[in-house]
């Protein structure tokens, strides 16, 4: 059973994830790549203020980091953020792959 505080980390998580620049931006971080907002926002015809908001946005659900190195912050992708909804979805498809198992099991008896 989940608690509200991991329920709560999930929404955040989920949400974050329904942007597409949001996706985009976690997308080039996952490749191993540590950017600035600045360097992050240059494939977007956003501005720097949005791309700024859609990092903070991914940092809040835990799947950026910001560290600051000198005059500029840097990101980085957190694996640990992703992996909770990535266990939350594989619990259900678990749940479905069973549901699927049984029904099929049923009309083949059935036969």
């Amino acid at each position: 059973m989940l608690h509200l505080d991991d329920e709560d980390t999930l929404d955040r998580t989920f949400a974050a994830l329904a942007h597409p620049a949001r996706r985009a931006i976690l997308a080039r971080l996952a490749r191993g790549e540590i950017a600035s907002v600045t360097a992050l926002a240059e494939p977007f015809d956003i501005s720097l203020v949005a791309v700024s908001r859609h990092v903070k946005v991914l940092e809040n659900a835990g799947l950026v980091s910001r560290k600051k190195e000198g005059r500029s912050r840097r990101c980085r992708y957190e694996p640990a953020g992703v992996a909770r909804a990535k266990d939350w979805l594989e619990t259900h498809q678990q749940y479905w792959s069973a549901q699927l198992e049984a029904l099929s099991r049923y009309l083949k008896d059935g036969e």
